[in-house]
């Protein structure tokens, strides 16, 4: 797709998130298993992060972003005390479609690797429909 001049979101942004796992992070304290590591589902959330981070800066008036679907391989097991990077980088703008490829490294190690889709919604018409369904 041809990249509008105006789009707030052209293909190529980037940021990136870290955090020092801590035992709240952990498979065991959020009931993905039962092992003192980096559980998957907050691996999820910092790749989730650095997208949010990699659009924050040019967020429209109004609007938000929202995930609708992961891909995600959880690769390698990051104990306590170890520091993990998402990195996130936008490869795809299509209307509200926005797709980042998603990597977590610890250190030169890839921790964990997919794709995250979010899409483009406005802020208030979008909360408004969830209380509705609730």
């Amino acid at each position: 797709m041809l990249e509008q001049p105006d789009a707030p979101f052209p293909p190529g942004l980037t940021a990136q998130v870290e955090l020092t796992v801590a035992d709240a992070d952990t498979a065991r304290a959020v009931g993905s298993g039962d092992v003192p590591v980096l559980a998957t589902p907050r691996v999820l959330a910092l790749a989730e992060a650095a997208t949010v981070a990699a659009t924050t800066p040019r967020m429209p008036a109004g609007r938000t972003t929202v995930g609708v679907r992961v891909e995600l391989a959880h690769l390698v097991a990051t104990p306590v005390g170890r520091t993990v990077v998402a990195h996130a980088r936008l490869v795809e703008a299509d209307g509200r479609r926005l797709l980042f490829e998603v990597t977590v490294t610890d250190g030169d190690t890839t921790v964990a690797s997919g794709r995250v889709e979010r899409a483009l919604v406005d802020r208030q018409r979008f909360v408004e429909r969830a209380a509705r369904v609730s």
